[in-house]
């Protein structure tokens, strides 16, 4: 018996001296609570394994197992929007690395956790992400150049340069901003997800964060409420081995972050975030059990950051490229490439034209986002309050004084 039993059965005898009325009642008590108690420290003692839905090999051989049917075109479109993205991320950071930008975060390795799932999605419904979703506003349809202007936080940056590169959103395209902070939107979420229940909407919201966003008070703040409203909201988490420079091992004392989900009552899954199989069937399924009113999902995507965090890191201090060769291996572009191809999908040629068309969009982007001015300085006060107030005037002309010249 530990120290903590022993404090807890004094407890309960002491009150037992109070109470001699019901003496033999309050001894059953203490005898099921302490019995009760070392059935939990034992329990706790045994790690809770959730299997991995996975259906797709790195060799891009389909398991019989999978039950669903994804378009043709779909398929396709998805492999097209995973390359663009890769390719679009590596130009962001050379160009970070030349002076040309100030910021560039990658998802190389990742693609398929969020083209997989905006291909199960439906365009009414809303998305939260964080900085490693680039590929849901390319399904959706925003354009390389849109994002490029972005990237440069130019006049034609939708935000108007207001965030950080990489913290992108569409209004029109329900996708709501990134917050650098992790884990905040996690109960925007949430609670926009129950609004849609309480108005009797058939739609569900998706936020996506990293397994370092479950350590914040947010997560669990967001997951409860979740739980008790029943909103219909997926919480997609992409477990990538690291918090920046914190592995996973030093983050949680669960066996990743889904049993942190059943703990909080909520349907759980467990899915290969490489797989673009898996990810569609579980982001599939999950929405159908939100619309069907059983409550939230969460799935734990188990990935990898091939990159590093951002262009601010070297991922060389805290791991070594043995890892990372290990998962190059399970690349999710190469491994839907290689079913593509046994499907006779896909061939070199095809994947020639693909990447040459690539390079000349991102790079007419990229010239045409070098010739875009930097927002006026009026837009610093734009969008605050409906109209300017006379102190944001004020401190307007006073800025002035110090950028003589900008627009």
């Amino acid at each position: 018996m530990c120290l903590e039993q022993f404090s807890f059965l004094s407890w309960q005898l002491a009150k037992l001296k109070e109470a001699q009325s019901k003496n033999i009642q309050l001894l059953f008590i203490v005898v099921r609570i302490v019995k009760l108690n070392f059935n939990l420290q034992e329990g706790k003692q045994k790690s809770m394994k959730i299997p991995t839905i996975a259906y797709l090999s790195a060799e891009g051989k389909l398991s019989s197992s999978c039950k669903t049917k994804i378009p043709e075109k779909s398929l396709l479109k998805g492999y097209r929007i995973m390359c663009l993205t890769r390719h679009n991320d590596e130009r962001m950071i050379t160009l970070q690395r030349q002076g040309v930008i100030s910021f560039a975060m990658s998802s190389k390795g990742e693609e398929c956790c969020a083209v997989a799932s905006a291909a199960a999605l439906k365009a009414s419904d809303w998305m939260y992400p964080q900085y490693r979703e680039a590929g849901i506003v390319f399904w959706r349809g925003m354009s390389v150049e849109d994002y490029v202007n972005h990237m440069f936080c130019n006049a034609k940056d939708i935000i108007l340069g207001r965030q950080m590169p990489n913290h992108f959103g569409s209004r029109e395209l329900n996708i709501v901003t990134v917050s650098s902070p992790i884990g905040t939107k996690i109960p925007h979420a949430a609670g926009s997800a129950y609004a849609m229940r309480v108005k009797k909407e058939k739609n569900v919201a998706i936020c996506y964060f990293g397994e370092g966003a479950s350590s914040e008070g947010d997560f669990h703040v967001g997951l409860t409420f979740a739980a008790v409203r029943k909103a219909p909201v997926i919480f997609f988490c992409r477990n990538n081995g690291y918090a920046i420079s914190t592995p996973t091992s030093k983050q949680f004392g669960s066996e990743g972050v889904a049993p942190e989900g059943i703990g909080h009552g909520i349907t759980t899954y467990r899915v290969d975030g490489n797989d673009f199989f898996a990810v569609y069937e579980t982001v599939l399924n999950a929405r159908k059990e939100c619309i069907q009113g059983k409550g939230p999902v969460l799935i734990e995507a188990m990935t990898y950051r091939m990159g590093a965090h951002s262009t601010s890191d070297d991922p060389s201090r805290y791991r070594d490229d043995k890892e990372c060769r290990k998962w190059e291996k399970r690349c999710p572009i190469l491994r839907l490439k290689r079913y593509l191809e046994k499907k006779k999908l896909w061939n070199e040629e095809e994947e020639k034209k693909l990447q040459k068309k690539i390079k000349q969009e991102v790079d007419a982007a990229i010239a045409a986002a070098k010739e875009v001015l930097p927002p006026s300085l009026e837009t610093l006060i734009q969008d605050v309050y409906f109209a300017p107030t006379p102190r944001l005037r004020e401190q307007l002309q006073e800025l002035k004084r110090f950028f003589p010249g900008r627009q």
